[in-house]
């Protein structure tokens, strides 16, 4: 059993794939702690969090596809995107907006996501047939060009299990892009660097004609994740 959630929700809430259950904290039943006071306080006063809340974008991780996009040409006008583990849709509304009509945004999440314009939403597990069969229905036969995860998991505190939960949900995330994505279309993934990331660049490396390795401004310094780009699927 494996626990999703978006990089942007607080660590107060849980969502399981194997049937859709979030957890949240009853507000009169326990304090808030030293380390989520602290959190709160570098969230709110983060400058790509109040560029966000000006600029209209769900999420500041926005930011980070906007930048790697900037640089490398991922979102043009007319591709298909499917957005893995999309809540609450900041990487969704950059893809769309990029696209245009006549492209497509496909998002995927467990948690619900709230109605945006030009983003077909299916709630699921993108692992269940039922979720693939409802996405090639929306895809109406159309190749995909670009698969995107931002996918973390809810971190328990044990950085061992953290570890390897982000490391398994980056290789689910390549499997369904390997069988998705068009000969010429780019997987999109964060990871974390630590046990498992050399082992799973090597394995991205062995699928792709080019990797490459982001790190836009928008992720905290202190973070340990990095983006890594897939570039030509090889067969």
């Amino acid at each position: 059993m494996y626990i999703f959630v978006h990089e942007d929700f607080e660590p107060i809430f849980n969502a399981v794939s194997a049937s859709v259950v979030v957890v949240q904290r009853p507000k009169d039943t326990m304090k808030p702690s030293k380390t989520s006071k602290q959190w709160m306080r570098e969230h709110v006063n983060d400058p790509f969090v109040q560029l966000a809340q000006k600029e209209g974008y769900r999420s500041r991780a926005a930011y980070k596809l906007l930048e790697i996009d900037t640089k490398d040409h991922l979102l043009k006008p007319g591709t298909v995107v499917v957005d893995l583990g999309a809540t609450p849709g900041g990487w969704s509304q950059v893809a769309a907006a990029r696209v245009g009509r006549g492209g497509k945004v496909v998002a995927l999440d467990l948690l619900p996501l709230d109605p945006l314009s030009g983003v077909d939403f299916i709630q699921g597990d993108f692992r269940e047939d039922a979720v693939l069969k409802q996405l090639e229905d929306f895809l109406q036969g159309k190749p995909v060009g670009l698969v995107i995860s931002d996918m973390a998991p809810n971190m328990s505190g044990v950085a061992s299990a953290d570890q390897a939960r982000a490391m398994h949900l980056a290789e689910l995330a390549m499997e369904f892009a390997l069988l998705h994505l068009k000969p010429d279309g780019s997987f999109l993934v964060k990871v974390f660097q630590g046990a498992g990331f050399e082992d799973f660049l090597k394995l991205m490396r062995s699928r792709f004609a080019k990797v490459a390795s982001r790190k836009p401004k928008a992720s905290r310094d202190r973070s340990s994740e990095v983006y890594l780009l897939g570039s030509g699927k090889l067969e």
